[in-house]
């Protein structure tokens, strides 16, 4: 009896050693992206989303991946890239997962040619303006953004752009990034270029 009880008390034991969830890290920190596929979101507009080197790419169309799990209270840190023309985001507290907007969101911008640049890279658009813009093109960026309660803190690449500003109007919802169209051309045509990438996207539960 107590050498069964021996060997079952080891199996499990090599059970919880070979258990490693994909969806969590060290710290409370729970994995978005896994570096392999998309599952954990879902595709609204027609932006070109993809994995490519372990890192989420897109560089046509207008779109955003939608988380497929509500969340409220957290913090988020995310590591992307742009080109100076790309018009990108990270959307928190959708309420609305199949219409995303600045309306039903809190869009923490990123694009640094934004005709009105105090809610450009950095702000929180209609609700934190930022001065100076930020810019985050050509280079890998982290962002570190909070949301408690009615209290909002966004840090881009260790430098506080937004430090706990107040507004209470959404509680709770999706998180969402954003492929979108740029600036018109010459000839009124928006450009749906710029690429967009992210390699890194954790949530932490407060």
């Amino acid at each position: 009896m107590k050498r069964r009880s021996t060997i079952a008390a080891l199996a499990l034991g090599l059970a919880a050693l070979s258990y490693s969830p994909q969806a969590s890290s060290e710290g409370g920190w729970i994995t978005l992206f896994d570096g392999k596929s998309l599952d954990g979101f879902t595709k609204t507009g027609d932006a070109n989303w993809r994995v490519e080197d372990g890192a989420i790419v897109a560089d046509k169309g207008n779109g955003f991946l939608v988380t497929k799990n509500e969340y409220k209270d957290y913090e988020i840190r995310a590591e992307f890239w742009v080109e100076p023309d790309s018009n990108s985001g990270v959307f928190i507290r959708c309420t609305d997962p199949n219409k995303i907007g600045s309306d039903n969101c809190y869009e923490v911008n990123i694009w640094d040619m934004r005709p009105d640049p105090t809610y450009g890279t950095g702000a929180i658009v209609n609700v934190a303006k930022v001065d100076p813009m930020p810019h985050a093109g050509g280079k890998w960026n982290t962002y570190d953004i909070t949301a408690k309660g009615s209290t909002f803190t966004v840090v881009l690449n260790g430098q506080k752009t937004v430090d706990g500003v107040q507004n209470a109007k959404l509680p709770s919802g999706h998180i969402a990034l954003q492929h979108g169209l740029g600036n018109k051309d010459a000839s009124g045509v928006a450009n749906d270029k710029g690429v967009v990438k992210f390699r890194k996207l954790e949530i932490k539960p407060l």
